[in-house]
């Protein structure tokens, strides 16, 4: 078995055994290997496409789920004897919570796969979906530069990483303070942006919008980009303000098309890790 917590445990060739499995989904293939199988899930109320999206992954292939909400975890039962039962009845463990050491100690205790389903400082099914996605319709994705636009936050972390693994050119777009470490900045985003082929963003806290005025995505400038560009905002993301609504509007929007392959791409992470 294997976990997934974060993207830097892996190597390249792992995620694309990942790809692999998710296009054999999609053909059809290891239909009901969840036959008689227990995926116990910790989600909050607020999450939407990725629990939908386990939830639905997980019946399709025959097993069922117990659901939890992620609160259930934070209480004086010290996790090494939560896991001590859990072991006798879970097949997997997929667990959103914002403590990725909460997650690290589950692994530690579980005997069986668990996968991260976003932390505060990453999320890892996201960014697999997202890159399985442009590899359907950019055959030189990992070639491609990327632009982050926004703050440090989990979702340009998440891209950190999977552009450690896979040898990305990767870049962040910020007002000062708002710098990742070890990621190459520009603090102005007109000049950011000319020359890249994939344009992402996440959502911003209401306090420091004021910050990121002068750093909306919008049409026009998405028009400084490379030919055939695309834009990628994290969702849920909100017009008017990380992203100009012109832009969402247009071509170069991709988020509904690419938030699809969610379903297979953690199929196959489900998959992966059950049967490494």
């Amino acid at each position: 078995m294997k976990n997934l917590i974060r993207l830097t445990d892996y190597e390249k060739k792992e995620i694309f055994e990942i790809f692999e499995i998710a296009d054999a989904l999609k053909s059809g293939e290891y239909k009901d290997f969840l036959k008689g199988k227990t995926v116990v899930m910790f989600f909050p109320e607020s999450s939407i496409r990725t629990r939908v999206t386990f939830e639905k992954g997980i019946h399709m292939l025959g097993g069922q789920t117990i659901l939890f909400p992620p609160q259930t975890l934070d209480k004086k039962e010290d996790i090494k004897d939560v896991y001590g039962y859990l072991n006798n009845w879970a097949d997997a463990i997929v667990v959103r919570h914002s403590d990725i050491s909460l997650i690290e100690k589950i692994a530690k205790y579980s005997s069986v796969p668990v996968i991260n389903a976003m932390t505060d400082v990453n999320h890892p099914c996201e960014m697999l979906s997202d890159l399985y996605s442009l590899s359907k319709i950019r055959s030189n994705f990992l070639e491609d530069k990327y632009l982050f636009c926004g703050r440090k936050c989990n979702i340009g972390l998440a891209w950190k990483e999977v552009a450690f693994v896979m040898g990305l050119d990767f870049a962040q777009c910020c007002p000062k303070g708002y710098e990742m470490d070890g990621v190459n900045v520009n603090n102005d985003i007109e000049s950011a942006i000319i020359g890249k082929d994939v344009i992402c963003t996440d959502s911003l806290p209401s306090a420091i919008l004021p910050d990121f005025k002068d750093y909306q995505v919008s049409l026009e400038l998405m028009n400084k980009a490379n030919k055939g560009a695309v834009l990628n905002p994290c969702p849920p993301f909100f017009r008017g303000e990380e992203v100009a609504a012109d832009v969402i509007d247009s071509e170069y929007f991709v988020g509904y098309e690419f938030k699809k392959n969610l379903l297979e791409v953690q199929q196959a992470v489900l998959v992966f890790c059950m049967k490494v």
